[in-house]
């Protein structure tokens, strides 16, 4: 779900293009779960292959991994490790709203509405361990590097983009910059284009946002921006205090400045007070005093063997696969040729 302060963060729109030569680390679970709500067959239910194996994932993380290495871009994924104990609650609530959705989707499918079986389908979308360890196994394939967070995935994304491990981090998700990832980038896909859950589209531009003009815009320091965050909701406390929409909470962390006093204000305000029922100094403690892992990234040649083998066992075609590859073949050698440039 994410922090919700998409109405007061600035942004620009950039191209592909602007990005050549750069790492990104990729939130790795964020970037699942784009694939596995949009890439669908007519009646919203995922890729499968002939067992019923779901394979949207798979189909995703190669096309686009493809495209974005022929631009020039260097991708890692930084996948979840063991959720924080703060997330509980917030995994408890997904799980219960899964459940209500999938029990929707079967009701729209007796009564064969395409519409709503489209729209609820995406709304289950579940991670299995199967689909984390194909994941895994393709993008080694790739020859992409794979990080394991100790924790969040978008934590350690950041803190790779903090260390200048990474230019930027990739997700849809505003947290990102809680953590204090110096650059945040969403909609890193070669659509312009999105599908909504009714079916209509709507267009998409990919958007960089930059933590040090964010916080020069808004006037405020990382401090008081992880406060602002806890005020609207994270994670970590859903739903965040009631009554608080982004802009009164900015207007709060900017007039009591630190944290101490931006809680106290509310623990004793008669208008806010219930729904200080979190303790927000571990809340803050988790965006504020994260442990870089450290992983290490090495970018390795494909392993085309190992690709057909991982795509054919899930019905993919022979064609496309070496269509995919050979267009992969030609951006090493443009990498290659590119190196043997800026030797000479």
């Amino acid at each position: 779900m994410g922090v919700q302060i998409s109405e007061i963060v600035p942004r620009k729109e950039i191209q592909l293009k602007d990005l050549k030569g750069q790492i990104i680390a990729i939130d790795a679970y964020n970037a699942l779960y784009q694939f596995l709500t949009t890439i669908r067959q007519v009646d919203g239910t995922p890729l499968q292959d002939s067992k019923g194996n779901i394979t949207s994932h798979l189909s995703g993380l190669f096309y686009r991994n493809i495209n974005l290495l022929l631009e020039g871009i260097k991708p890692v994924y930084v996948f979840d490790g063991k959720p924080p104990e703060l997330k509980r609650k917030e995994n408890e609530k997904r799980n219960e709203l899964k459940k209500q959705a999938q029990e929707k989707y079967e009701s729209a499918k007796s009564e064969q509405n395409l519409e709503s079986m489209r729209k609820y389908s995406q709304q289950f979308v579940r991670i299995t361990k199967e689909i984390i360890h194909e994941s895994k196994d393709l993008l080694t394939a790739l020859g992409i590097p794979v990080i394991e967070a100790p924790g969040e995935g978008e934590a350690e994304a950041s803190a790779l983009t903090k260390a200048k491990k990474a230019w930027a981090t990739a997700s849809q998700d505003y947290d990102v910059l809680l953590y204090g990832a110096p650059r945040l980038i969403r909609n890193l896909t070669l659509s312009r284009r999105r599908k909504t859950s009714s079916g209509t589209y709507v267009p998409v531009e990919i958007e960089l946002i930059e933590f040090e003009s964010l916080l020069n815009h808004l006037q405020i320091d990382q401090d008081q921006l992880i406060c602002l965050g806890i005020l609207v909701g994270t994670d970590y406390n859903i739903g965040g205090i009631k009554g608080l929409g982004q802009k009164r909470a900015l207007e709060i962390v900017k007039k009591y400045k630190y944290p101490v006093t931006i809680f106290k204000y509310l623990q004793e305000s008669d208008k806010y007070k219930d729904s200080m029922n979190f303790n927000w100094q571990d809340i803050f403690k988790e965006f504020k005093d994260y442990q870089h892992n450290g992983g290490k990234m090495e970018f390795k040649k494909p392993d085309e063997k190992k690709v057909r083998e991982i795509l054919l066992s899930k019905d993919f075609s022979l064609d496309r696969i070496d269509s995919g590859l050979k267009r992969l073949e030609q951006a090493n050698e443009e990498q290659k040729q590119k190196g043997l440039q800026d030797f000479w």
